[in-house]
């Protein structure tokens, strides 16, 4: 099938298009909602101005549609940048997000298209371990959970990373995987991916509530 994947250039969104196109499916087209509101609940917002250097390093067309604030603004931007496409459905990277789901579902349906949740319901803590072992590279761009101090901006997310995080888990109730918005990723590398990409610069924002990395610049070659 023809599959269009709902792209933020986190971890999610990249994993869940790697396992439709492993699985025979044709990733023919990356879409990407930006929201003004940087606390959008439907959308990840880091980082977005890189997108670009993500999908090009996929080899797949990307398509981006802004959107004023507010729920059925974003929901109206979502229709309008599938409706045109030549798809058969639409592949997203939920993992436990009945809100994300519900809404996303209801829009395709109104498009008759399909829609493909592969890390819908998984055990996060496990889900996380297929995903580094996939050999997808992420590091972690956004914190805003307790535990989750500024240190870790930049971190890779690596088996050690993830014991950290199973470690936060226990302690303190997060979600291993980040679906909560504890933190928020930046995929460096993917099977999807034709090269390798790597930050060359960046700056930290720490806030009361927590920390966001800003990169300004990605070059081909990441190891």
């Amino acid at each position: 099938m023809k599959l269009a994947a709902l792209f933020s250039g986190g971890k999610d969104s990249t994993y869940a298009a790697c396992l439709m196109a492993q699985q025979g499916h044709e990733i023919v087209d990356l879409v990407t909602i930006i929201p003004s509101d940087p606390d959008s609940w439907m959308f990840h917002t880091p980082n977005l101005h890189l997108l670009p250097r993500l999908a090009g390093a996929m080899g797949i067309p990307l398509l981006t549609t802004e959107c004023s604030g507010g729920e059925e603004a974003e929901l109206d931007a979502l229709r309008s940048a599938l409706e045109g496409l030549d798809i058969d459905g639409v592949v997203v990277g939920a993992i436990a997000s009945d809100y994300q789901w519900d809404r996303v579902n209801g829009v395709c349906n109104d498009l008759g298209l399909r829609v493909f949740a592969p890390l819908w319901r998984k055990e996060q803590s496990m889900l996380m371990a297929d995903m580094i072992a996939s050999g997808l590279r992420a590091v972690i761009v956004r914190v805003s959970a307790e535990g989750l101090d500024p240190s870790w901006l930049g971190r890779e997310l690596d088996n050690s990373a993830l014991n950290g995080l199973r470690h936060l888990s226990s302690q303190k109730g997060i979600n291993v995987s980040g679906e909560g918005g504890e933190y928020e990723t930046l995929v460096l590398d993917s099977p999807l991916n034709s090269s390798a990409l790597k930050i060359v610069s960046a700056e930290r924002k720490v806030t009361r509530d927590g920390g966001t990395l800003l990169v300004s610049d990605l070059v081909a070659g990441g190891s």
